[in-house]
């Protein structure tokens, strides 16, 4: 195998994902100071500082820190469902696109969707799609995303959320929440985080998306949830031991993230408006926070040139291109990579 010694473009951005940033100055030293111990055992004083405060944030009793938010998805599906039953959830939700089947393989529960037009559900299609038939797999839970990442970043309105739960409480089945990325949507609806999290019995947050931390995300829920949620991360391989080297970090993406999401939503805004007049197809009612979908032919072609001259994209499929902004883009960073990707 012959190895290239031509040398790489500079990245100007990265825009494949939020998660490709760095840890910041104040994360690193964080990380080196922290107090640790074994979290398998609950004893790690920086990952029960990070699940506390994020409850407190959010409403809940309890956190439990896992590895990504597949991971707290997943368990928060095996903490509803039984075996056999149908998870509902709109149309191009994470836990079906992007988690691997893991509902069948880990809880043998399937998914039934809803429509979403901007990824947004209608509650009374919510309602109809509960089942309850002999001859039907059975309800076992009810999911929603905010922002709906596949649907380009979009927010569900509070209204939604309050008829969601009127739905799941009349139906008795759980209601979960996939907020991956639910600070974005809290500063995009300014309110704070627990009037969009009151609604759910279970909650999952991740904290190496928008906020910058390295890893990590928090499911929310009940103590008593989180006790049994405690087994189930352990089945799954997410026992970590002296963890708290990376809740560290996390706090620190937890108090200081929330407050640069507005830039990254204003930048997004720049760069839809930009493509959009550089003749892109951008559906600007979509772009909400910091996520950007282009349909283009020929995807990952497009994609390869663009970083062929320093700005990396995520092709998803064969005619949609993904631009994802975060703290490390900054204003500087955002012209230069407009003048390529509008050239």
């Amino acid at each position: 195998m012959t190895v290239s010694t031509l040398p790489r473009p500079t990245v100007l951005a990265d825009f494949r994902s939020d998660t490709v940033t760095t840890p910041t100055p104040e994360m690193r030293r964080a990380m080196a100071e922290a107090a640790v111990g074994d979290d398998v055992y609950g004893e790690d004083p920086t990952i029960s500082e990070l699940q506390q405060e994020l409850a407190r944030l959010s409403g809940f009793e309890a956190g439990l820190f896992m590895p990504s938010g597949t991971m707290t998805n997943q368990v928060a599906i095996a903490l509803h469902t039984r075996r056999g039953e149908e998870v509902i959830c709109a149309e191009g939700s994470h836990i079906y696109e992007w988690e691997l089947g893991m509902m069948a393989t880990f809880s043998g529960v399937v998914p039934r969707f809803v429509p979403a037009p901007l990824g947004v559900p209608d509650p009374e299609d919510l309602r109809l799609a509960v089942r309850r038939s002999i001859h039907q797999s059975p309800t076992g839970m009810i999911s929603l995303e905010n922002t709906h990442n596949k649907a380009g970043g979009t927010v569900l309105p509070l209204e939604v959320l309050a008829a969601a739960r009127e739905v799941a409480t009349q139906e008795g089945v759980p209601l979960h929440l996939d907020g991956a990325r639910v600070f974005n949507a809290a500063v995009a609806l300014n309110v704070p985080l627990k009037e969009i999290t009151r609604h759910f019995d279970t909650v999952s947050v991740c904290l190496s998306k928008g906020l910058g931390a390295p890893v990590g995300s928090v499911l929310l829920g009940s103590a008593a949830a989180m006790k049994q949620a405690h087994r189930y991360r352990k089945m799954m391989g997410g026992g970590m031991r002296q963890a708290g080297v990376l809740a560290a970090a996390a706090l620190v993406a937890l108090r200081e993230g929330p407050a640069r999401l507005a830039e990254d939503h204003r930048r997004t805004q720049v760069l839809a408006r930009a493509l959009v007049e550089a003749g892109f197809d951008v559906n600007l009612a979509a772009v909400q926070t910091n996520i950007i979908y282009v349909r283009l032919p020929e995807a990952q072609t497009q994609v390869d040139a663009w970083a062929s001259k320093g700005v990396l994209a995520s092709a998803l499929g064969h005619d949609s291109v993904r631009f994802v902004l975060h703290h490390q883009v900054n204003d500087a960073a955002l012209e230069a990579a407009i003048s390529v990707l509008t050239a």
